[in-house]
């Protein structure tokens, strides 16, 4: 589904520059918050603009590859406020692991 990085809640636009794509749970966990606790530091950050930044940069995968891990301050706030790495969402990465389809390039 489309979200907006900047909730319009917030005053985002539904711009092409404003939208990704994300799915629903990600949305529906988002909501219209765009910053998150460091589960590190325990300290407010952005959440991740996948317009702005390079996924790279925030996050790498795990040794298996079913788990994404927060490289950043971002990244872990992200991670974790999204909930990337639900159960549902490592058992589906280890089958496409399995089958050659993960991670991606």
């Amino acid at each position: 589904m489309l979200d907006h990085i900047l909730p319009e809640a917030r005053g985002g636009t539904s711009t092409f520059a404003n939208l990704c794509w994300s799915c629903f749970w990600c949305n529906a966990y988002k909501q219209s918050r765009t910053a998150a606790p460091d589960p590190r530091t325990g300290q407010p950050v952005a959440l991740f603009d996948p317009r702005a930044a390079s996924w790279q940069d925030h996050f790498r995968w795990s040794r298996d590859a079913t788990r994404i891990v927060g490289r950043t301050a971002v990244g872990r706030a992200t991670v974790k406020a999204l909930r990337l790495n639900r159960p549902t969402l490592v058992v589906a990465r280890r089958i496409w692991v399995r089958h050659d389809l993960h991670p991606p390039e």
